[in-house]
């Protein structure tokens, strides 16, 4: 089965969604606030459309969906009110694989939509909104369409298992004990995929359009570093022990 069919985060709101487990996730969109609130605008100043298209990418499901639309939407508002120019029709695309809970977030449109019309004040246009159940790692929107494309936390992950991990027995990343070709295998399968990724958007923006992209990262040169990989070697501890306890359970009498 293709990675794309079965990936998605935990939807719903309970203890274990990621709903309720993204705090990082929404710091780090606070973080990069002002890079965003800057790039919007510069890509608005530039030609003034009263049809303003938005893209969230890897968008999930949860408080951080549309804290970052709202965040956008906001940022564009204060300028247009500045300025004195006509209220803008804003079209959002709201993207991630076709597992994500999609549901949860329609459900919150329409609270969210009216709330964020009171916080901004003024005439505030139409805000309508679609879901796009795909993979980034491919075309999402008919040419020359998306003034503006955001994603936060979404391009670390890859479109599929790299090739040749062969030898990486008893664990699910890179570790300091990976050989140098595993540690390739995902150099290689990260450079295709956000080259393909990157000429995707390039088709899909209009002249002038803008994107904002917020990745992890580390650091320190070595690939292997605790920086970023340590979680999933002890994730990966924690699953080699689980199968040694089934293999070596007493079978019931």
């Amino acid at each position: 089965m293709e990675t794309v069919e079965v990936l998605h985060m935990n939807g719903g709101a309970g203890d274990f969604s990621y709903a309720n487990n993204s705090l990082l996730q929404s710091k780090v969109i606070s973080m990069s606030r002002p890079i965003t609130d800057e790039a919007i605008n510069n890509v608005y100043c530039s030609t003034f459309p009263t049809t303003f298209t938005i893209a969230d990418l890897g968008c999930s499901s949860g408080p951080n969906t549309l804290m970052a639309v709202s965040q956008l939407i906001k940022a564009l508002e204060n300028v247009r009110q500045k300025l004195k120019k006509k209220p803008i029709e804003y079209q959002v695309f709201l993207n991630d694989l076709p597992g994500n809970d999609f549901n949860t977030i329609f459900k919150s449109l329409p609270n969210f939509v009216g709330n964020l019309k009171k916080e901004i004040g003024g005439d505030v246009g139409p805000c309508l909104f679609t879901g796009v159940p795909a993979s980034f790692y491919g075309r999402l929107f008919p040419t020359k369409s998306v003034h503006f494309i955001h994603s936060s936390y979404s391009l670390h992950w890859l479109s599929k298992v790299p090739e040749g991990l062969e030898e990486n027995k008893r664990n699910i990343y890179m570790v300091n004990t990976s050989p140098k070709s595993v540690v390739k295998a995902y150099y290689k399968q990260f450079q295709k995929d956000f080259g393909l990724f990157l000429k995707c958007r390039g088709e899909e923006l209009v002249k002038g359009g803008g994107m904002v992209l917020t990745l992890l990262g580390r650091r320190s040169q070595d690939p292997t570093s605790k920086e970023c990989c340590y979680i999933w070697e002890l994730l990966a501890m924690a699953l080699n022990d689980i199968v040694s306890e089934v293999l070596f359970q007493k079978p019931y009498s």
